[in-house]
């Protein structure tokens, strides 16, 4: 029987992986009939990783309320699976979404609430811990999530200094003779698809500070920061992490749990990948079909459908993406394994149109891929 894969990305806000699994797998039926079709949750590190990976590993989903990004009790999810693993967002609890727009504020921001999340893992016998670090609103360095997990960062008078992006130029010593004892029995990994370094034109604050809400005069006093707590960083643990890459992740969070948790990076994509069981489902598929909500230069690195194409090449199976929307330079991913791209808009419209009929233009995209993909295997039919 003819099989089909479907692992797409969730659509942001509008389409979950699952649920895009389940129109794929209609609009397949309607097409070709008695087919077997397989949908596997899929994320990226990033928004929807917690759901992904529950789904596929036969976990839990577990609520805790933490501290926001900017001090407000939030209520964040994240996942148990099997054999004591649990897996966070960050942006769960120091999310960018848990902000409006005209509250951003990166001199104010804290990951306090994700190291309480990681603190509310351990209480539940998680040993391993898996964070996704995409999509915050800090730029603190990760000294919120340290401090949450029991670390002290003092000024230069010796006071304890609440750990958000102002404190970072405040930071002359590190005291971590009271961090969380449970930390030292557990392994941490840290999920990341960016390569940035903490500091610098391509770092934390340059980057991604922008997006955060900061202004050319707030840059400057971050990166001035972030520099100055990178040197505190060195001198505490005797390692410089300042121009690696990965560790300007959400806002240098991707520092802290490399130094403070001794967590590994790994590519958050391929994390997934490997724990959904991609490979497996690939043996024998006819097509795999994979997508995410905008197609873009970034999406040929490190994104979900970059990462799945890459293994439907490496299997020989065709794979289409459907997408969202897309720029020009999304046709880069035509060299990265995938062999068509397929855009839900199919005319012009205020985004918040688009975003209200996303699932409808979903549909409307699914069908339009199936019935082509009919076609062309009658026409192979009758070639043979």
């Amino acid at each position: 029987m003819t099989r089909f894969v479907f692992a797409c990305d969730s659509f942001k806000g509008t389409i979950s992986s699952a649920r895009a699994a389940k129109l794929l797998e209609a609009e397949a039926r309607a097409a070709f009939g008695d087919v077997e079709c397989l949908g596997l949750g899929v994320a990226d590190g990033g928004e929807g990783t917690v759901e992904a990976v529950v789904a596929a590993t036969g976990g839990s989903l577990v609520s805790a309320e933490v501290e926001g990004p900017l001090g407000d009790p939030v209520r964040a999810t994240y996942g148990l699976l099997p054999g004591n693993r649990a897996v966070i967002e960050m942006a769960a609890a120091s999310g960018i979404t848990l902000v409006s727009r005209e509250a951003l504020d990166p001199l104010r921001a804290s990951t306090y609430g994700t190291g309480q999340l990681v603190l509310d893992a351990l209480d539940h016998g998680a040993t391993d811990v898996s964070l996704a670090i995409g999509g915050s609103a800090t730029n603190d360095g990760g000294m919120g999530f340290a401090r949450a997990l029991g670390a002290r960062f003092l000024d230069a008078g010796g006071a304890e200094l609440r750990g958000c992006g102002a404190d970072l130029e405040r930071v002359a010593s590190i005291d971590l003779s009271g961090l969380e004892a449970r930390l030292r029995a557990a392994r941490f990994h840290v999920m990341c698809d960016v390569d940035n370094p903490l500091v610098g034109e391509r770092g934390a604050t340059y980057v991604f500070g922008p997006q955060k809400g900061a202004s050319p005069e707030v840059l400057e006093r971050l990166e001035a920061g972030m520099r100055s707590y990178a040197t505190v960083l060195e001198r505490t643990f005797g390692t410089l992490v300042a121009h690696e890459g990965g560790m300007g992740a959400a806002g240098g969070l991707g520092a802290a749990a490399r130094l403070f948790l001794s967590a590994e990076v790994v590519p958050g994509v391929e994390w997934v990948l490997d724990l959904v069981g991609l490979d497996d489902a690939l043996e024998g598929a006819a097509l795999c079909v994979t997508g995410e909500g905008h197609a873009d230069a970034q999406s040929a690195h490190g994104k979900v459908i970059s990462g799945v194409a890459a293994r439907c090449r490496a299997a020989g199976v065709p794979c289409v993406a459907i997408v969202g929307g897309m720029d020009a330079n999304a046709t880069e991913l035509l060299g990265c394994g995938v062999d068509a791209l397929v855009p839900t808009v199919i005319d012009a419209a205020p985004l918040s149109d688009v975003l209200a009929h996303a699932e409808e233009n979903f549909v409307l995209a699914a069908r339009r891929t199936f019935s082509l993909l009919s076609i062309g295997s009658r026409l192979g039919g009758e070639r043979s």
